[in-house]
């Protein structure tokens, strides 16, 4: 059976990714924080494997690894969703803010990919999927700590396609656009619209889209992709 590790996978794209793998006969374990309700929901309802931890730890990366090889004995696919946000400008973010954005974003995949990636080589076989985001691929005004860890997240897939290519393990990266999740509901109904409006296709993006896009990255039709970063838009940004 074909097995996956998504990180932050109780809601929004995280839950999409779930759901659509454990439809298509993987098993499935997720990593969460703090929605543990929606946690067991969507193990009831998909029979995916809950775990929680702050990705934001040592530690709690290193439980994740461990009972990721455990219960699913090897990891065919891990995807890197799980992360945050913050808004304003640079000169009033807080230090704390700034860390904890870079070890979620960055410092966490560091660490699961160092226990992972040693049993992917084993098997000659694995991918490796990070959620990064179209801010990644073009900077944006009071989101720069985001835009930087997620055009790192795009560095650090280029980087690696060419260090484990050799060993039959895959990486790209998804950079999705506006998405309706959670997120989201910050934004009021007219910035919302604003949004959908500059976006070609004319609406906004579904977990769905992402979770289809990763599941084509992760499946033997992408085997001859790796080292991109594959726009899920709408057309938002063109380069």
């Amino acid at each position: 059976m074909r097995t996956a590790l998504i990180t932050g996978g109780s809601r929004g794209i995280g839950e999409g990714m779930v759901r659509l793998f454990s439809s298509r006969g993987y098993r499935v374990m997720f990593s969460y924080h703090q929605a543990a309700d929606q946690a067991a929901h969507l193990q009831a309802e998909t029979g995916a494997i809950p775990f929680q931890a702050d990705l934001r730890l040592p530690e709690g990366n290193s439980a994740l690894a461990r009972e990721a090889l455990r219960q699913l004995c090897h990891v065919d696919a891990l995807i890197v969703n799980a992360g945050t946000a913050w808004s304003g400008l640079l000169t009033d973010m807080p230090l704390t803010e700034w860390d904890s954005l870079m070890s979620l974003h960055l410092t966490s995949p560091f660490l699961l990919l160092k226990d992972l990636l040693p049993a992917m080589r084993s098997r000659g076989e694995g991918s490796v999927v990070f959620i990064s985001s179209m801010w990644g691929r073009q900077g944006a005004a009071c989101e720069a700590a985001y835009s930087a860890c997620k055009a790192g997240q795009i560095a650090l897939v280029q980087a690696l396609a060419r260090e484990e290519g050799s060993c039959g393990i895959r990486v790209n990266a998804l950079c999705p656009g506006v998405i309706d999740t959670d997120m989201l509901h910050t934004y009021t109904l007219p910035e919302r619209e604003t949004l959908k409006e500059s976006t070609p296709l004319g609406r906004l993006g579904l977990p769905q889209d992402v979770a289809q896009a990763a599941f084509f990255l992760c499946s033997p039709e992408a085997s001859f992709i790796t080292g991109q970063a594959l726009n899920v838009d709408g057309g938002f940004i063109t380069t």
